[in-house]
């Protein structure tokens, strides 16, 4: 957990990659009606689109600068959004098992518990790691495959084999980047009683 990671380069709400973070999050309710009401095409177009716009908005506030409070919050806000509404969805629909549902969210509200440990200590949440980004890139592509693999023949076939294999990586290392997490709001703490 990188607390500084990188400075704040703008106070400015309106910037592209906001904007971008903005789109996501307000495709999030879509997204889940799409899969409830079982239209998968749609519903995976939201998908993709919400993870170009994942990877553009980091790069673009990145190269231009852009850089703010907002879209540190916004980010990984969306990230997280998608991924309880794909498990809700999922599981809803019976594509993912329960214990998968329960091992993802465990680990959300592991991270609650560290979240509000260190505001309670003055330090603010942590930012996203490469190795949490991996975790969650891996989910990105587990539950659209295992969306696609809701069917018969060799397409939903393939489908679920890459499907689970991606969701077996991504949810190891969920919890792996969530229990460095927990070690290092462990070792700040620590330094804080200390001092």
């Amino acid at each position: 957990m990188e607390v500084q990671e990188t400075r704040v380069q703008t106070d400015r709400i309106f910037t592209i990659p906001n904007i971008l973070s903005m789109a996501r999050l307000a495709g999030v309710p879509l997204f889940l009606w799409l899969i409830l009401a079982e239209y998968d095409g749609w519903a995976l177009l939201v998908l993709m689109l919400s993870g170009v716009s994942d990877y553009l908005d980091g790069k673009l506030a990145r190269r231009w600068n852009q850089i703010s409070s907002l879209g540190r919050l916004l980010d990984p806000a969306a990230d997280r959004l998608y991924i309880l509404t794909t498990l809700f969805g999922l599981t809803w629909r019976e594509i993912l098992p329960l214990w998968v549902t329960a091992a993802l969210l465990a680990r959300e509200l592991m991270l609650a518990v560290m979240v509000l440990i260190l505001r309670r200590h003055g330090y603010p949440p942590p930012q996203v790691n490469f190795l949490g980004k991996a975790a969650t890139f891996n989910l990105m592509y587990a539950f659209p495959l295992l969306l696609l693999s809701d069917g018969s023949g060799w397409l939903p076939w393939l489908a679920s084999v890459f499907g689970w294999a991606f969701a077996g990586w991504g949810t190891t290392l969920y919890w792996w980047a969530g229990i460095l997490y927990v070690v290092q709001v462990r070792r700040l703490v620590k330094a804080d009683t200390v001092d």
